[in-house]
């Protein structure tokens, strides 16, 4: 059996970004960054970080309450505007968060260490102040280019773009990004055994799980769904539902069942019809069988049938291919370190099992969350994260260290 780094790096190598677009930036959170990004300075130009009185630090030297300062105030600046008023030696001007400095001022005394207590809305500024404070030069204000300089990279080719990521290019007038476009994932399930979730449940029929389960990933993964609905058990309409992915322009093809060795297992032989597959038994539980190919060029992933090794499946071979899709440059899920509050049995493959990794006294513990059947779906529900166990390895006792994938 192939281990899962072997099958990983197997299937990861056939994959790379697709190509990029510019989008309005109100349009990219979530997105890929397909370059870099250069910063302007930031702040763009010296403001006061405070309501208060904009003054030179010298005039306040020695100001206390007992000794105060008394400074005449010449102007009256808001945020978003100017003054061309400058500041002179006993003069001060009543400055608001965020307004620029004036000419001639060095720092900011706060409102709150003057003897102006009228600061409702819509007061006028005073004629003159008391000043209580010495200040240092500098003091309350924040220069030009004080958080990132002009020319700094501030973000990189492959980043997915967060919310204060996105916050960031609109205070560098980034109006439109490069991003990389939304890969498109064609899925399907297959199987005769399966009914669509909105259709009523006939005698040895099951529910189509599956698709939804592995479309919440691959939009997760920030890819476009193709459906592509049930495959039967039937040659002419699997090869209809492929070529019509290939119609779709999928960058790549998932399934979920259907690839086995079984007498109705036709989705196998399709794909070699017109491509290749390769049908591997990975060193892994659960999730033993998966296939890799691919049908008129276009890269196809048939996972396991059951619930659980589909779900795991996808975690473990198809987000890093969905990943290098879409140009990211980490894709790899949160890992923990966890200390066993029960003993694991495994059968010596490299085991993925639903657990529960809660903090006790500052350390990680993690259970099983029961039964890990590969069709207990529930199971995976209560879990918060997938306990793994190193192939070769075939118990765990309590107090055990271990890795934990977060989900």
């Amino acid at each position: 059996m192939l281990s899962v780094q072997a099958a990983q790096e197997r299937i990861h190598s056939h994959f790379k970004p697709v190509e990029a677009e510019t989008l309005p930036l109100v349009q990219c959170a979530g997105r890929v960054l397909a370059t870099y990004i250069l910063s302007s300075d930031l702040p763009p130009f010296d403001n006061s970080s405070m309501d208060g009185f904009a003054v030179k630090a010298h005039d306040l030297a020695d100001a206390t309450t007992a000794s105060p300062r008394t400074l005449r105030v010449v102007a009256d600046i808001p945020a978003g505007f100017t003054s061309d008023i400058p500041i002179a030696h006993g003069q001060a001007a009543r400055i608001m968060t965020g307004a620029p400095l004036p000419k001639g001022a060095d720092a900011v005394i706060m409102v709150e260490d003057t003897d102006f207590n009228n600061r409702h809305a819509g007061t006028s500024a005073p004629k003159e102040i008391q000043a209580y404070k010495s200040i240092s030069t500098g003091e309350n204000v924040r220069t030009r280019g004080m958080d990132v300089k002009t020319g700094h990279k501030v973000l990189f080719e492959g980043h997915k773009l967060r919310a204060q990521d996105v916050g960031l290019l609109a205070m560098l007038g980034m109006a439109n990004v490069a991003v990389y476009r939304k890969p498109r994932v064609a899925l399907l399930s297959s199987g005769d055994e399966l009914t669509p979730v909105e259709s009523p449940l006939e005698p040895g029929k099951v529910r189509d799980s599956n698709s939804h389960v592995l479309a919440s990933m691959i939009v997760d993964a920030g890819c476009d769904i193709l459906s592509l609905g049930i495959a039967p058990d039937n040659r002419e309409t699997i090869q209809f539902l492929l070529d019509q992915a290939i119609g779709m322009n999928a960058d790549v093809i998932i399934s979920s069942a259907g690839v086995s060795v079984g007498a109705f297992d036709f989705m196998k032989e399709v794909v070699e019809s017109q491509g290749k597959l390769d049908f591997w038994k990975v060193n892994m539980r659960p999730g033993k069988p998966l296939a890799f190919g691919e049908y008129r060029g276009v890269p196809f992933i048939g996972l396991p049938g059951n619930p659980v090794s589909a779900f795991v499946g996808f975690e473990v071979f198809v987000r890093g291919a969905l990943g290098r899709l879409a140009g990211l440059k980490t894709m790899a899920r949160a890992k923990v370190r966890v200390r066993l509050a029960e003993a694991v049995e495994s059968d010596g493959r490299e085991s993925y099992l639903r657990a529960i990794v809660e903090e006790r006294d500052g350390i990680l513990s993690a259970k099983l969350t029961g039964h890990q059947g590969s069709g207990n779906l529930l199971s995976l529900v209560q879990a918060n994260a997938l306990l793994v166990v190193p192939a070769g390895v075939k118990s765990l006792a309590i107090g055990a260290q271990a890795d934990a994938w977060l989900l």
